[in-house]
């Protein structure tokens, strides 16, 4: 039996979270999906009213992942195999050859009322021989997706030496309706992108590096993430190295979707939690739950028999990860804390077919 067979079969012996004390409400536990998987993105679908997380599929040496997959639940506790997705191992993406990395997608009303989703990724450029980004789309979040057919992001920014084409976001302003895409490791950038979802508006891309920082705080990695509430735009990355225990999150701030970004004041988001065996807790996505001002924070964490330096695969052994995340009242965020536990069921309303 091929191994990505065997893989889906494992997929399907879902967890159905933990067994809560009589009296208390289950929870999802953590990790939340099975084997190993990585830079999860999580989505809320309109169109659905179900969850979806993607991800990097983990466990390959040398994060050498071709494909990715994509979980559905009903209420972030249970979650379902839906199937490979987009498969980098095939003609279905004729630029790329593997290291299917770190994806983000978009849900977009169109103006019929049907529903589009925009998938971004990264993975190996054959012609380039480096890593670039792509876009594949769909008209339903489980796929079928077709890929551009190229990449949409195949080279660094002008003035930036160093670093890759990989670790993408996409957001959508709230306040405009305007798409942007953000990309980097080493160093992050960020663009405007045109009305097709397919394409960058030429004069819009800038870097977005915060300075300074160290590894102890927030020196900037990788793995952006930007979301909006209460009038700021909130953008998170990832510091230190990937199979680090440090490997955490931090963030700052800005009244523009292209920054300038103020660094907070107490940077840190996540971090690890050595007495509870919880290691390298980073590469994030955000969910707030519909219509209310309700908070998630969708993470990875490195298997603990994983760890750097040990040679065994150090920092692609990786399982995603839920808990809740919270705001002062002034707007900073909480430090989260990493638990064993997760979070227990929500509901939201179905939209109306």
């Amino acid at each position: 039996m091929k191994l990505r067979n065997l893989f889906i079969l494992a997929a399907l012996l879902i967890p159905v979270g933990l067994q809560a004390k009589k009296g208390q409400p289950r929870t999802s536990g953590n990790p939340i999906l099975p084997e190993f998987h990585a830079d999860p993105e999580v989505l809320y679908s309109n169109q659905t009213g179900k969850f979806y997380i993607y991800s990097t599929t983990d466990g390959a040496a040398g994060w050498g992942g071709y494909y990715f997959t994509v979980f559905s639940s009903d209420d972030l506790t249970n979650w379902r195999h839906e199937g490979i997705m987009l498969d980098l191992g095939t003609s279905q993406v004729p630029w790329a050859s593997g290291n299917a990395w770190a994806p983000c997608i978009e849900e977009k009303r169109q103006a019929d009322g049907s529903y589009k989703y925009y998938f971004y990724y990264s993975g190996h450029d054959t012609k380039r021989d480096r890593k670039s980004i792509g876009v594949a789309v769909s008209d339903s979040p489980t796929g079928p997706f077709v890929d551009l057919g190229h990449p949409l992001v195949d080279q660094r920014p002008e003035g930036v030496r160093g670093g890759q084409q990989i670790d993408v976001d996409v957001f959508t302003d709230p306040q405009t309706g305007k798409s942007y895409l953000y990309w980097g490791n080493g160093y992050m950038a960020g663009a405007e992108l045109n009305d097709d979802m397919v394409s960058l508006k030429e004069g819009t891309t800038k870097v977005l590096t915060p300075k300074g920082g160290t590894l102890q705080d927030y020196a900037f990695r990788e793995g952006a993430y930007v979301f909006y509430r209460q009038g700021k735009y909130y953008f998170l990355w990832s510091v230190d190295d990937t199979g680090s225990p440090n490997y955490h999150v931090a963030y700052g701030t800005s009244d523009s979707p292209l920054g300038p970004i103020e660094v907070a004041k107490d940077p840190i988001v996540l971090i690890q939690n050595p007495g509870q065996e919880i290691y390298g807790p980073a590469h994030n996505s955000v969910l707030q739950l519909p219509g209310r001002d309700e908070w998630y924070i969708v993470y990875h964490r490195i298997n603990k028999d994983y760890l750097l330096p040990t040679p065994n695969g150090p920092g692609f052994h990786r399982q995603v990860c839920i808990d809740r995340m919270e705001f002062n009242p002034d707007g900073t965020i909480r430090r989260v804390q990493p638990t064993r536990e997760g979070v227990a069921p929500v509901k939201v309303k179905k939209p109306k077919k």
